[in-house]
């Protein structure tokens, strides 16, 4: 139905991340069929609308922006032979696991990971699955995610080297490169929709450099190029592949990709932990992008990425969650946090002054919370979303700030949004539709879906 509005006012604290970075006190915006036309006080809006939401007390902001995720490994969370191992360890021990997954798996697991980061203030999440068996596709992921409500940008990952040609991944795992390249065909010319306020758009993400061939990743930005649809995968996360792109490809993990021609304005990597002061040169001049996934990168013991020297520089940074198996969790407030304070822990360790002035090197909430929503839009080649501005989507969450854990924090509430630990959001708009209202999901039940997930989650331990 055309000529939906929807009305929001009296927040105490309306944070806009647009251009000016406004924080506007009594404020509120005004939508029609998702997108916002007007934004200010309360006092300048219209004083009707299809629906009204009153929202004294409670602080507002742009929704969150999910970078990078892989929504299938909720199902494995906190597997005890891989709690403590490294990414390669860590990825040997949960193939064989994820090799027994359904189709049904996939949409239950989708959810799942969408219902918690919905809660957690997410709106538009990155999805990337890059293995399908037992005849799981990536419309399943789609479908399910279509009844939470969330914009994806779904990845249609890809592995295609096995241990038997001198890949990672076992066999069992890995597709032919044929069908790789025709299913993503296939998917883009169904899904994928390139318009203002899209719901759903298609991104072709062979997995890692250990995982997939040359000529795959070669052919898949090929494809992606001729479709004008963004390109992503996994980067220079860990030490051990450095070490296997020098020895198997003659090259760092950058340059490898630079060989490839997977450099560009249309590519976002993941992690981008073990990177120099002239690769971080190259990101910036080739206006790649970056998904940080701090929990994960601290989970597996990878390392923290260069993010303020990242930002310096100029290169887009959003933030991701990563997998639920080597975060655990799925909430996109707390990642934000954990951004600040990882970014601060690695300022330290490298030697930065924190006495008099040089305390300005510190990262800053708002800067975290920048990398949470304009840093995400860009990363995800975005210009719809991620700031609350007349023209964009109205995809906005809401805090109330009377909350024991906002309790003598209210002089700056921003900022207590991730100095204090964060809770669920109380409220969750996505494309003026609502999606969380009173720290519950309206379009899913959450107590079936949790049983369904566990029993899920049991077979494949225990099949």
């Amino acid at each position: 139905m055309k000529n939906q509005t929807i009305l929001l006012k009296n927040a105490a604290l309306l944070v806009t991340m647009d251009g000016h970075r406004r924080e506007i006190r009594d404020g509120g915006l005004f939508a029609r069929d998702g997108f916002i036309e007007q934004i200010g006080t309360s006092s300048e809006l219209p004083e009707i609308a299809d629906q009204v939401i009153d929202l004294k007390d409670h602080i507002v902001m742009p929704g969150l922006i999910n970078t990078h995720h892989h929504f299938y490994q909720t199902l494995t969370r906190a597997v005890p032979a891989a709690q403590d191992a490294n990414l390669f360890n860590w990825l040997k021990t949960l193939y064989p696991i994820w090799a027994k997954m359904t189709p049904d798996d996939i949409r239950i697991s989708t959810q799942t990971a969408l219902a918690e980061l919905a809660l957690s203030g997410c709106t538009t999440a990155s999805d990337h699955l890059y293995l399908f068996p037992n005849g799981s596709k990536l419309d399943d992921e789609i479908d399910a995610a279509g009844e939470v409500g969330l914009r994806l940008h779904a990845s249609r990952g890809s592995m295609s080297l096995g241990e038997s040609k001198g890949g990672l991944p076992p066999d069992s795992v890995v597709d032919d490169e044929e069908f790789i390249l025709k299913d993503s065909q296939r998917l883009i010319q169904r899904y994928h929709d390139a318009n203002p306020g899209s719901m759903v758009q298609i991104v072709l993400a062979p997995c890692s450099p250990f995982s997939v061939t040359g000529e795959l990743m070669k052919q898949s930005a090929h494809l992606a190029r001729e479709y004008g649809v963004q390109l992503h995968t996994h980067l220079a996360e860990t030490q051990d592949e450095e070490v296997f792109c020098l020895e198997k490809f003659g090259y760092r993990p950058l340059g490898y990709m630079q060989s490839l021609d997977w450099v560009g304005n249309d590519v976002w990597f993941a992690h981008s932990v073990h990177i120099n002061s002239e690769e971080i040169k190259i990101f910036a001049q080739e206006r790649c992008g970056v998904a940080h996934c701090p929990s994960s990168n601290m989970r597996l013991g990878s390392g923290a990425a260069p993010i303020l020297d990242f930002l310096l520089a100029g290169v887009k940074v959003g933030l991701g969650v990563d997998g639920s198996a080597s975060n655990d969790g799925s909430h996109m407030l707390a990642e934000a946090r954990q951004a600040m304070l990882l970014a601060r822990l690695r300022a330290g360790l490298m030697g930065a002054s924190l006495s008099g002035d040089d305390s300005a090197k510190l990262f800053t909430a708002r800067q975290s919370l920048e990398l949470a929503t304009r840093g995400g839009a860009a990363v995800l080649g975005r210009k719809d979303i991620g700031s609350l501005e007349v023209g964009k989507c109205a995809d906005f969450v809401a805090i109330n700030l009377n909350r024991l854990e906002y309790a003598g924090a209210l002089h700056d509430p921003v900022a207590a949004l991730l100095f204090c630990q964060p809770g669920n959001v109380d409220l969750n708009v996505v494309h003026g539709k609502i999606v969380v209202k009173d720290q519950q999901l309206v379009n899913i039940d959450l107590p079936n879906l949790i049983t369904r997930h566990n029993k899920a989650a049991s077979r494949l331990l225990l099949d």
